[in-house]
């Protein structure tokens, strides 16, 4: 299994990128760098180390549109989606521009048979193990059916990652039935007759992190701001571990003496540890992380594309969608490539 790591996307390219690559490259990855050929053996050398390299003259800066993807086919993000679409890769990585990602997913490989929207799914640890949410940012403005649609793909993923009998939540301001705007009193009921047993209801914000459900589903903007207050949170409530356990030498002490279990805290709550977002409901397995990732969040990103693409999650979420198409659920139209 070959995955396309679009080296020149993030922050940090292709420095972070290229560190990524090789720490996943000693765990078993085969990766393939696509970017300026130049640069990107220019940083393999200060490693002392070779990977494989598919030239990719240009790339999309985070502050360009992402419809520029369409006049820029040679930039990193298009040749590796190209790739994918051929064969010659099974999945594509990018830590850069998330819109050009996506739009460029679209471009050149089309939705899956039923899909409308495509969506960013998003991992956060629970006490009961991991909830999956979606949309996590690809969709600010969502119809009911996006959304029942986002709810197979989830279920789908959940599968994949070896969880039995996952259920749906649906996000919402209260619990009870006629709780919610406009969007979420319209999905339920769609949700409902579309998922049956598997849709518990109604969940609430503080549910994501209980594990209430495995999947919750929302529009995209109230995921992504879900996405960022819980990043946000987590950092600093670690920096608040940190104040208070260096605050005297009894405190430091005590931190030294838990420092393992403070580290699996650590481990359990940091981004890097999820890698990258997987985007469901486009014709092949890809997967977009933060533009400010570390190599360890490059690792882990590579890592996770490996096990999901093992897994079949394009082939799961191909069998969810076409399930509920056979209930009414979804849509049966299929936009090809070069339909955004």
């Amino acid at each position: 299994m070959r995955i396309a790591l679009d080296a020149m996307g993030g922050d940090h390219a292709p420095g972070v990128t290229v560190q990524g690559a090789l720490l996943a490259a000693k765990e078993g990855v085969e990766v393939l760098l696509v970017g300026e050929e130049a640069r990107l053996r220019a940083e393999l050398s200060r490693h002392g180390a070779s990977l494989p390299i598919h030239h990719a003259p240009d790339w999309i800066p985070m502050e360009e549109h992402a419809t520029e993807v369409r006049k820029r086919r040679e930039s990193s993000i298009m040749v590796a989606m190209d790739l994918l679409k051929r064969g010659q890769v099974q999945a594509v990585v990018s830590m850069g521009h998330t819109g050009a990602t996506m739009a460029a997913a679209l471009f050149t490989l089309g939705r899956v048979k039923g899909v409308e929207r495509p969506a960013l799914l998003v991992e956060f640890p629970s006490q009961r193990g991991r909830t999956f949410l979606l949309d996590g940012g690809a969709n600010a403005d969502c119809r009911p059916s996006f959304l029942v649609q986002f709810a197979a793909m989830g279920l789908a993923y959940a599968e994949a990652n070896g969880l039995p009998a996952p259920k749906v939540g649906l996000l919402s301001i209260g619990e009870e039935e006629g709780k919610g705007n406009a969007l979420v009193l319209e999905t339920y009921p769609l949700l409902k007759k579309a998922l049956g047993e598997r849709f518990f209801g109604n969940v609430e914000g503080r549910d994501i992190f209980l594990g209430t459900t495995e999947v919750v589903v929302t529009d995209g903007f109230t995921g992504n701001v879900v996405l960022k207050l819980a990043e946000g949170e987590a950092k600093v409530l670690l920096g608040w571990v940190k104040e208070a356990l260096s605050g005297s030498l009894l405190a430091r002490l005590g931190a030294l003496l838990a420092r393992g279990a403070l580290r699996k805290l650590k481990e359990k709550v940091d981004p890097s540890q999820y890698g990258a977002m997987p985007l469901l409901g486009v014709e092949g397995a890809v997967f977009v992380g933060h533009g400010s990732a570390d190599p360890l969040a490059v690792k882990n990103a590579l890592l996770r594309a490996k096990a999901l693409v093992g897994a079949g999650l394009l082939e799961r979420v191909r069998a969810g969608l076409s399930a509920l198409q056979k209930k009414g659920g979804v849509g049966d139209h299929h936009p090809g490539p070069g339909t955004t």
